[in-house]
């Protein structure tokens, strides 16, 4: 399996990285990453943009796929559906923990729960992901 380390390292010069998304655990079971929420990825009023949430989301998914897919293969998302449920005010913290509810040969489908940093729900996504041959 790929460290963690080397993960970081390959996201930080990338859109995850300008985010700000910091992973903290990744397995073949379990992604977790935490994002700060600041003003430039809010909306009027310091309100966490949808699109933020969805983009640290599917950031999570796509890691939680890669190191799952088998050598040779890499990833695009090909589906995601959102539920909005409270705001992340700017000044917050927000936690996503991605969980597969599939994980085949040819896609898998994650869950990834977006909660506040006092465990309030703020988003649940499912996402599938599809392995395409390199």
């Amino acid at each position: 399996m790929i460290a963690i380390d080397v993960i970081k390292e390959v996201l930080a010069p990338l859109f995850p990285g300008l985010m700000g998304i910091e992973l903290t655990e990744v397995t073949p079971e379990r992604v977790v990453a935490s994002l700060q929420v600041r003003p430039d990825l809010c909306t009027v009023g310091g309100i966490l943009h949808g699109g933020a949430l969805m983009a640290f989301a599917d950031t999570l998914g796509g890691v939680a796929t890669f190191v799952n897919l088998a050598t040779g293969f890499r990833t695009t998302t090909i589906e995601s559906k959102t539920n909005f449920f409270s705001a992340a005010p700017v000044g917050t913290h927000i936690i996503g923990e991605c969980t597969p509810l599939h994980r085949g040969k040819t896609t898998m489908v994650w869950q990834t729960l977006i909660k506040s940093e006092n465990g309030k729900l703020c988003a649940i996504v499912i996402q599938t992901q599809m392995a395409l041959s390199v």
